[in-house]
């Protein structure tokens, strides 16, 4: 029924989605920037439900628990586990524990992440995004809202090589031409623009 409710409304608001040939990844992480909005999850929910990308995002699997899990498990919600390991008593790092949905999911899995982890401004990204993608050998799919344009979808695919920089500086490069809901709480990475 949410998801009813971002679609009607994303139409509703005259937005259109872009990118639907690249949503043919369907295990993959998918970056979600920027994120300087509450509108930001009503849009994004929207246009990949339009695109039939089943995304997914990852939430303490504390917060799945029954009656959240009723509202969140049906919007995409995904428990994640960092209990420590039986066998270690060690924590799994976030970026080992959201790898390690990847073999537990050997279906359809895209998994969208917001690097910047809040809608304040940040001028350093978190890289996990990228180190999960790598670890479990799944490309990058760049998803955005263009607020601008009313546009939303995938723009890019970006496959993890050995070049970390580089390939966060590709990255960086691609979000410098999306326009932000609030522009003065967006920032590039400066260590890679």
């Amino acid at each position: 029924m949410f998801k009813a409710f971002c679609r009607w409304l994303f139409k509703l608001r005259g937005w259109r989605f872009v990118g639907e040939d690249l949503t043919t990844h369907r295990r993959c992480v998918v970056v979600a920037a920027p994120h300087t909005s509450n509108w930001d999850l009503i849009f994004t929910i929207a246009s990949f439900d339009l695109m039939g990308l089943p995304v997914r995002f990852t939430i303490k699997r504390e917060w799945m628990r029954f009656p959240f899990n009723l509202v969140l498990g049906p919007v995409g919600g995904l428990a994640i586990d960092r209990r420590p390991r039986a066998e270690t008593g060690e924590r799994p790092s976030m970026v080992e524990a959201m790898a390690a949905l990847f073999d537990e999911h050997p279906g359809e899995l895209a998994i969208a992440v917001t690097p910047e982890g809040t809608r304040s401004r940040r001028e350093r990204w978190r890289s996990g995004f990228y180190h999960v993608a790598r670890q479990a050998n799944v490309p990058i799919l760049l998803g955005y809202l263009d607020y601008g344009k009313k546009e939303a979808g995938i723009g890019k695919v970006i496959i993890p090589g050995d070049d970390f920089e580089a390939d966060m500086r590709e990255i960086m490069d691609f979000y410098s031409q999306i326009e932000a809901h609030s522009p003065e709480k967006f920032a590039l990475d400066a260590r890679f623009s």
